[in-house]
Formats: structure tokens, sequence, C-alpha cells
């Protein structure tokens, strides 16, 4: 874990939600009963093809005229790696697994750190390339719905993270200075590109990856979202 940074506490927090709050590879026990010997493999293509997806989109228009939402880009990642794989991903196999999605697990440190927050006074919000209905079903279903105010959705400006303009989302809506907020992301290409922006960043590295080789480092790096709360120890 990499040695705190000497700087004021942070004023609110930010979470990135998919794979950071919620566990995007939870799918792979379903996939697995489904497709056994497949699972873990179908959940891992799955995810890398979704955001592979977000990236092409924006950065194949200025406008967004192709843009997708995020719902719709989960989808077509799954038909990908579906095919990719050479399973026979039927419309009811579809449904179910596209449901798991919209219902992902959360990590299960996440309440009680959120509760932390709330207790002490720190705003805490989120901010996804999630579309609207999909984070409002995931933060209800979890039971975040208390403790997470606001839950920003890159969805209005028809681009994806790492669009500048969708960091910005987050300061607007705290009316803060970037460097005045912690955002917390288990994704090394989003703390990087948070980090870029000007926030305070934690990564989350949860799978014990290698840093991002383009810099800069996030402010801290830890493996669970309980590294939140170092940030406001005395």
């Amino acid at each position: 874990m990499s040695a705190p940074a000497l700087r004021p506490r942070p004023l609110a927090v930010l979470f990135d939600a998919y794979g950071t709050l919620f566990d995007v590879y939870s799918v792979a026990t379903l996939a697995e009963q489904l497709f056994p010997g497949q699972g873990e493999r179908l959940a891992t293509l799955w995810r890398d093809k979704q955001i592979e997806y977000t990236r092409l989109t924006s950065m194949s228009s200025s406008r967004g005229e192709h843009y997708r939402p995020f719902w719709e880009l989960t989808r077509a990642g799954l038909k990908y790696a579906a095919a990719r794989l050479r399973l026979a991903l039927d419309t009811a196999t579809e449904e179910r697994l596209m449901n798991e999605y919209r219902h992902l697990g959360a990590f299960p440190e996440n309440h009680e750190v959120l509760t932390a927050l709330k207790s002490r006074g720190i705003p805490a919000g989120v901010l996804s390339n999630g579309d609207p209905d999909m984070l409002g079903v995931a933060v209800k279903s979890a039971g975040f719905a208390a403790l997470l105010s606001p839950v920003l959705s890159a969805h209005p400006l028809r681009k994806y993270k790492t669009d500048p303009a969708v960091y910005a989302l987050g300061t607007h809506a705290f009316e803060l200075p970037a460097k005045d907020i912690l955002f917390v992301s288990s994704n090394g290409w989003d703390a990087m590109g948070a980090s870029w922006y000007g926030y305070t960043t934690l990564w989350v590295n949860r799978a014990g990856m290698p840093p991002e080789t383009l810099g800069p480092e996030p402010t801290r790096t830890g493996t669970s979202l309980r590294d939140v709360l170092r940030f406001f120890e005395p």
C-alpha cells in the first residue's frame, strides 16, 4: 500500500460504481451455472468488451453521434463475449445474465464504509458511466440509497470517462475544486483520468494489478474501500 500523501482532508467523496462499489465479476457465478467451465472467462471478456465499447463510442464522435447508453453497451459486450467463446446465448439466457448485471453484488465492506462517512458528515456520491436507470437499480438493490447522493451519470453528456467533461460533473455537483474531492475507483485507468483532472484519488487495487505506466500515480493506492477512511484519520 502506498504511503499517505500530506495534504488537507477531502471535503467530499465521489465513488466510481462498477468494479468499485459493485462487483462486476460476481456475474461469473451465474455464468458458470449456465456455461460450466466458462463462467470466469465469460465475465472477464464481457467486462473488457463493455469498457472497450465506451472508449470506441466516445473516441469516434465529437458530438455524441455514436453514443450508446451503458446498458446497451453492456448487452453488446455480453453478446460479443459469448460469440467469442462460442457459447449458445439464447434470449432467455441473455436476459438472465443481464438481470444479474442489473443487480450486481456489492463488496462486503462497502456498507460499513459508506455508513462511517455519513456518520462523520462527509458527503459521498457516485460518478459513473452507468446510465441513470442502471445506477438507480444498483444503488437501491445494495441498500445504499440513503448513503449516496448525488448519483451522477455520464449519460446526459453522451460520452464516457475518461472525458474531462464527465469528471467535471462531480465538481459542479459538490461546488468544490477537484482537489478537495476524493475520487475512488478500482479501475486504474479511471483513477489516472481523475488524477489528470485534478481530483485527490484513491485507486482500490483489489486485484493486485501493476500501476499504469503513463502516470500520474494516484494520491494513494489501497486494497479495499476501507482505505477511504484513512484520508479522514486524525
